[in-house]
């Protein structure tokens, strides 16, 4: 890519991509906090938004929506700006999958592990939609000390509540399956005769199957990640929406790998749950930073993450 001379004062420049003439809009509005806004024609045209978060950054710390104290289900449904100005975040995105669903009522159980500040109230599960999220689909933990990975379910565990890896379980988000994994794309497959060993489920409302697979389907998305050396934690959403015409999950992995490092990524809840807020210097409210596929109405999900890092002078 060919950097343009910064202005002075400015925190925000244009990158011009050599491949595709994709075209960047880069700023830094927090503490160790890039947001990368791409628009892009290919593979049709698409409006993307990327955060890179530095791990390693002073005052820098993250919260997943908690469990529910109301009603039986795991989690309180709420919107992801709704969340981001209940806890006066710098930053949320939404997260899980979650049931039921489509549904009015308020609470809904999240589909993966789930882990707010320590307080582990959502496991791994095997996925009634097995026609797209796999069973026991990892999840990305990031504990206390802003280290993160990507952890998996214990195997000799009953309660789904426990991993293999020796970590400590504190902010965990689990989405549909891994997608990148060790830097390669590792969409999962169906099985059928000819694979025998796939991870998804033939059917589904789509009929989906390795012919037809809902992972490549174009939407909205919403993609979590890490770079190699897991000091980068990637957030990423692509709208389908406003003149944006969405990306296979394949399409969104492939360019998060070649593009921007990405070496491990779980696909969070798509469509129209996608939301990527971001707290207004001037009034102290969120704003979105994506147009969501139900605007003007944002949908109220089961889970979000916040993050909360520090203002730059001048931002």
């Amino acid at each position: 890519m060919i950097q343009l001379p910064r202005l002075r004062c400015v925190s925000i420049f244009v990158l011009l991509a050599t491949l595709a003439g994709a075209e960047e809009t880069v700023r830094h509005p927090f503490a160790g906090v890039t947001h990368i806004h791409r628009s892009d024609s290919v593979p049709r045209p698409v409006s993307i938004h990327l955060i890179k978060v530095d791990l390693a950054t002073p005052g820098l710390s993250f919260k997943l929506s908690g469990r529910s104290a109301v009603g039986p289900r795991e989690a309180l449904r709420q919107t992801t700006l709704e969340f981001l100005e209940q806890e006066h975040a710098q930053l949320a995105i939404n997260g899980h999958f979650f049931e039921p669903f489509p549904s009015t009522e308020r609470d809904a159980d999240l589909i993966g592990l789930a882990a707010s500040q320590g307080d582990v109230f959502s496991g791994f599960e095997l996925p009634k939609q097995s026609y797209a999220l796999v069973a026991r689909a990892p999840a990305l933990n990031i504990d206390a000390e802003n280290r993160a990975s990507i952890v998996h379910a214990d195997p000799g565990d009953a309660d789904g509540m426990r991993v293999r890896e020796e970590v400590t379980l504190h902010n965990a988000i689990s989405g549909s399956a891994q997608i990148i994994t060790g830097g390669v794309v590792t969409i999962p497959d169906y099985a059928d005769e000819m694979r025998p060993e796939g991870l998804l489920t033939e059917g589904g409302p789509g009929s989906y199957s390795n012919q037809r697979s809902w992972y490549a389907v174009p939407n909205a998305r919403t993609i979590i990640g890490l770079t190699e050396d897991r000091r980068t934690l990637i957030l990423f959403t692509v709208d389908n929406a406003s003149g944006s015409r969405g990306l296979t999950v394949t399409e969104a992995a492939s360019l998060l790998l070649r593009d921007y490092a990405v070496h491990d990524a779980l696909n969070l809840d798509g469509g129209g749950s996608v939301t990527l807020v971001e707290q207004d210097a001037a009034s102290g409210k969120g704003r979105l930073l994506n147009v969501p596929a139900g605007s003007p109405r944002i949908r109220a999900v089961a889970s979000s993450l916040a993050i909360f890092a520090r203002r730059l002078p001048g931002e």
